[in-house]
């Protein structure tokens, strides 16, 4: 083993925190490994951190939600909503916190900070590499993240282990045992991908499916700069006729879900029989009404994200949403980390996906 397991969830991933030190404690004879910690705030708004237990020689594992915006500090007397910046502040206190007595620390953090800034295309920072370096330089060894917006961040730290790890499994076990009637092969169902930033994931699972995949080019004004984008002014289908068949859509994030709802739309308007949706974080940054209307009018059939970052209360009561849980796959992962052993099962699941499909094309047939 690589040393004393010890986790720290910071606030922003308590929940997820004590789920996972539960999980990990069934399968090690009732042993907890929660270490409590915190970071209050003076009244300025400044901020320290502070670990409650010796975490001399633990292998640390720390978990943070960067896009977790229900937590609120006080400053100069008024109420402040926490802010990805915040959060990643809060993370680096932590890890200074521990004062270099950790055995090892591996920074478990869902969505990647800042990785939609992951390359420069004009005069820009680069946060996300920042980022990353700066993590590398404070002593962290190991950085777990789900679905990077794009994983060749990675190779600003190329002496660090970074694991970029997929939900494919998760999603597939979501949709197969949620639906019942669902015809896998070539002439039922297609894996789309709404920009060319998907395709790999798409590609992956279609694959493994045995099924065709489809494509939208997202056409830009790159004259306009609106919220610091470039606006869309229309997408364009690459692919074969969807007409009376399933379709998955599939990105890693929905921030305002504009995208989203207008590649559904396009999907029903060329036919599509039912339109589902899989991404891996679930931002939901402008609500609900666009999507509850989207569903009322027959533009989407179901949209599945995962429990990895902070899901809003009202958003587990809407019929068209399914939340797929992860905590025990992130326990599974520390668990064999800390136990020195390989990732390589738990990380490249193709093998499980294709016997679960094929299972439940058996049992389909039956």
């Amino acid at each position: 083993m690589a040393g004393k397991l010890g986790i720290i969830a910071l606030e922003s991933a308590q929940n997820a925190g004590k789920q996972i030190d539960n999980i990990i404690s069934g399968w090690r004879s009732g042993e907890h490994f929660l270490i409590p910690s915190q970071c209050p705030r003076f009244g300025s708004g400044e901020g320290k951190g502070l670990i409650r237990e010796s975490v001399r020689d633990r292998d640390l594992y720390i978990l943070v939600d960067v896009c977790n915006p229900s937590i609120t500090y006080t400053m100069d007397g008024e109420q402040n909503r926490m802010s990805p910046d915040d959060h990643y502040q809060d993370l680096k206190r932590v890890i200074a916190a521990a004062n270099g007595k950790a055995g090892r620390i591996t920074v478990v953090m869902p969505f990647l900070y800042e990785s939609r800034q992951h390359r420069r295309t004009m005069r820009e920072s680069l946060d996300c590499a920042l980022m990353l370096r700066e993590l590398e330089n404070m002593g962290v060894h190991d950085i777990i993240t789900f679905d990077a917006h794009d994983p060749r961040v990675q190779n600003s730290i190329p002496l660090s282990s970074f694991e970029d790890v997929s939900p494919s499994l998760q999603f597939t076990q979501a949709l197969l045992t949620e639906y019942e009637d669902l015809q896998i092969d070539p002439n039922h169902m297609m894996f789309i991908s709404p920009d060319e930033g998907a395709t790999q994931r798409v590609v992956f699972m279609a694959s493994l499916f045995g099924v065709n995949i489809g494509m939208f080019y997202k056409r830009r004004d790159y004259s306009t700069i609106v919220n610091g984008m470039n606006p869309i002014v229309a997408h364009d289908f690459c692919g074969e006729s969807v007409q009376g068949k399933d379709v998955i859509v599939i990105d890693d994030m929905i921030s305002s879900g504009g995208s989203i709802i207008d590649t559904a739309a396009q999907l029903k308007t060329m036919g599509a029989k039912r339109v589902f949706v899989f991404a891996t974080f679930g931002l939901f940054t402008n609500g609900f009404s666009r999507f509850d209307e989207a569903y009322k009018n027959g533009i989407f059939d179901r949209i599945f994200t995962t429990n990895l970052i902070y899901q809003k209360p009202t958003l587990r009561e809407k019929p068209w949403y399914f939340s797929v849980g992860m905590n025990r796959y992130v326990a599974a992962i520390i668990d064999t980390l800390n136990k020195g052993k390989s990732l390589q099962d738990l990380l490249r699941p193709a093998s499980r996906i294709k016997e679960m499909v094929t299972l439940y094309r058996g049992s389909v047939s039956c």
